[in-house]
């Protein structure tokens, strides 16, 4: 089986830390808002990463988190006149309502960023003593002079990049140098923000980056085998986190990093501040089933973009529909046996597929195959249920 490594940038094959093992860590939503369908593309897909896994036999531990430690939080809670954990709450729950409707199985653990702080404060602790980090301004900066290479996804320009942090946050004047990023906030934009723990540094909160390795190092240990994400985390989120760990644990941490690339629409970059705020509920309003965006999803491989327009989703619809359509047609003809022979090699096609860096596009090809194929409706049904283990598109 070979996978896409973003950090190589090249076709690898997959050899798991333990023999039978996967620890996969995937970053989760910031629970401030509905996710948008852009957010649920990488959803289904790492999904789909995680249930083809188990198909080929591997134990797979897969930790999610949910990002509850957000200006963004604040400032939603401040507007509604709430408490923070109303907010994440809320958006949890909804979040938990659109993976369902999309066939997304809940991860082995999806830990909240605020139950982590005890172990967020302790890792900050040791780059301090490591020399890794230091306090300017009462926050603290990881220090990103003292790597040898901190730019590890693409051969990046300094002179090039933006500011290493989230959209609407101002450049940093305590840093010493442009790349730093912060570790822990004591200075916060908000006069009296609920989100914040006593720490050796003065009362305050963790910066984004440090949550996500904290908590892939509590639960999945000091080495991981697969991080998932979407493409535009790779600089600076997980950049950061590549930084982070490997001061913190001084040697290699993640052996592949998995990216899905952007969902755009006509007008570019799908966003919760352009436009229609495309949500999987809104789909649903307008009658389309979640699981034909899933579909519409897997039509294409994940490491191309893909454009979503209305039409494209109907065109995803009625090939859909065609589908199961068939398939009922199966359920009621005089099944037979199942011919092993015919369901070995139809399977083969599936299997080719998928170990191709999880080619969807192409497992669906494989799937109208076994339709086409001369076998019987029982060799069909069989082999269907079977990649419909992985799929999850309710065949």
């Amino acid at each position: 089986m070979q996978i896409y490594n973003s950090l190589t940038r090249k076709k690898e094959e997959l050899v798991p830390i333990t023999p039978g093992e996967i620890k996969m860590y995937a970053c989760g939503p910031t629970v401030y808002n509905y996710i948008h369908i852009g957010n649920a593309r990488p959803l289904c897909i790492f999904d789909i990463l995680r249930r083809y896994l188990e198909y080929r036999g591997y134990n797979v531990k897969f930790v999610q988190n949910f990002t509850d430690i957000d200006d963004k939080i604040i400032r939603r809670a401040n507007e509604e006149h709430v408490d923070f954990s109303e907010i994440s709450e809320r958006y949890i729950k909804e979040f938990w309502t659109d993976a369902d409707g999309l066939n997304v199985r809940h991860a082995t653990i999806n830990p909240k960023a605020t139950e982590n702080i005890d172990a967020i404060i302790q890792i900050i602790s040791t780059l301090i003593e490591k020399g890794y980090a230091y306090e300017a301004g009462g926050n603290i900066y990881f220090d990103t002079s003292k790597l040898e290479k901190y730019y590890v996804f693409n051969d990046f320009k300094e002179e090039d990049l933006a500011v290493g942090v989230r959209e609407g946050v101002e450049e940093d004047g305590n840093k010493r140098n442009k790349a730093d990023f912060v570790l822990w906030f004591t200075k916060s934009k908000f006069d009296d923000q609920e989100l914040k723990w006593d720490s050796p540094w003065g009362v305050g909160y963790p910066g984004w980056h440090i949550e996500c390795s904290c908590i892939s190092m509590k639960h999945l240990g000091e080495y991981l085998d697969i991080h998932c994400g979407g493409i535009d985390n790779a600089f600076p989120h997980h950049t950061n986190e590549i930084a982070q760990s490997e001061a913190y644990l001084g040697h290699k941490w993640c052996n592949y990093w998995f990216h899905v690339h952007h969902l755009n629409t006509n007008s570019g970059k799908m966003s919760k501040s352009k436009g229609e705020f495309l949500t999987v509920s809104l789909l649903e309003s307008k009658g389309y089933d979640p699981v034909i965006y899933r579909f519409f999803c897997l039509l294409s491989h994940y490491r191309k973009s893909l454009v979503f327009t209305y039409e494209n989703l109907d065109n995803a619809k009625g090939a859909y529909e065609k589908l199961v359509a068939k398939i009922a047609q199966l359920l009621k003809a005089e099944q037979g046996e199942v011919d092993k022979a015919a369901y070995d090699k139809l399977r083969e096609g599936f299997t080719a597929a998928m170990d191709n860096d999880i080619n969807t596009s192409l497992a669906i090809t494989a799937l109208y195959d076994v339709l086409k194929a001369d076998a019987t409706p029982a060799t069909k049904l069989a082999l269907i249920a079977d990649f419909d283990k992985v799929l999850s598109l309710s065949l």
